[in-house]
């Protein structure tokens, strides 16, 4: 019997875990399959606080972890089967055996949608990204490109215009599927223009290992072209990790699990911090400060305050 589990290992699951293992909580943290979340994919991240000259993704959430062990935290590489909520203690399956707590913190974030191309992986952080706020400073005085045709690539490229000389939209239509505001903002921008009926077929490194160009096709006519982008942002939306859940909490229409005074879900000790819930901010830091209040209820919760 553990007092608490903790399932991701990103942002929010980790600072959840350095807030309970210093309460002596010795929280057990299921790292899933990619541990350290989407930030193990982000070369530089130089707007998380205390870094004044930007440190890599991987080196931060190694941090992280590495402060969280200090205070006695218990980390798995391991992937989560299901759970189940309905019963007390709670019950964590996880690759042939069963992890039994008093309370769960679910931080399992949320994964961008690609396309899935050859070579992608690794030109992920080099000059493919899913994130415009975090990478787009890195692009200033270039010419970079939006994969996307709803609310979120236009907001991501009128975003986007503050630093690149030149934003094009790739949308596979002849229309836009945004709100009307949005499309008016970025179809009037003298920064963005627009390449209609067109997709992404292929990614081009340079010599360096860096994007260099991107493999065009009219899916009308099926004719290809190479056009030259230093950068190559998708905005396909995300998909919230919550496949293990087997719908025993509550989500919103996008899928995203909901909570109730901040971090709490309607099953009594369990609690949701991150990416898994946010679909607004999605930031490291926003991810790591509900970690870190998720693991103050966690903690009240388990001391007999509910967690309020």
């Amino acid at each position: 019997m553990r007092e608490l589990i903790i399932i991701g290992s990103g942002p929010a699951g980790l600072t959840a875990a350095v807030y309970t293992a210093r309460a002596g909580l010795a929280p057990l943290v299921l790292e899933g399959l990619q541990p350290g979340g989407q930030l193990t994919i982000t070369t530089d991240v130089e707007n998380f606080p205390g870094f004044p000259r930007g440190i890599a993704g991987p080196q931060l959430m190694d941090l992280i972890r590495e402060q969280a062990e200090r205070f006695g935290s218990e980390h798995e590489y391991a992937e989560v089967d299901k759970v189940a909520l309905d019963e007390r203690p709670l019950k964590v399956f996880v690759e042939g055996r069963v992890e039994e707590c008093k309370a769960l913190i679910i931080a399992t974030g949320a994964s961008a949608r690609y396309l899935r191309l050859p070579g992608e992986a690794l030109l992920m952080g080099r000059g493919v990204s899913a994130c415009a706020t975090c990478d787009g400073f890195f692009y200033r005085d270039k010419e970079i490109a939006v994969v996307g045709g709803g609310d979120t690539a236009m907001e991501e490229a009128i975003f986007l215009t503050r630093f690149a000389s030149k934003v094009t939209v790739i949308h596979r239509r002849g229309e836009l599927r945004a709100s009307r505001i949005m499309q008016e903002r970025a179809l009037e921008h003298p920064k963005i223009e627009f390449l209609w009926h067109t997709t992404v077929q292929g990614l081009i490194p340079n010599s360096e290992g860096m994007l260099d160009s991107v493999v065009l096709e009219d899916p009308r006519t099926g004719e290809r072209r190479e056009q030259e982008f230093a950068g190559l942002f998708y905005a396909l939306g995300h998909t919230p990790n919550t496949g293990f859940l087997g719908n025993q909490l509550e989500t919103d229409e996008d899928g995203y699990l909901v909570v109730h005074d901040n971090t709490r879900t309607r099953v009594p000790g369990v609690f949701v911090a991150g990416d898994v819930a946010d679909k607004r901010y999605r930031q490291a830091i926003t991810a790591a400060g509900m970690g870190c209040q998720a693991a103050l209820d966690a903690e009240r919760y388990l001391s007999g305050g509910n967690g309020i």
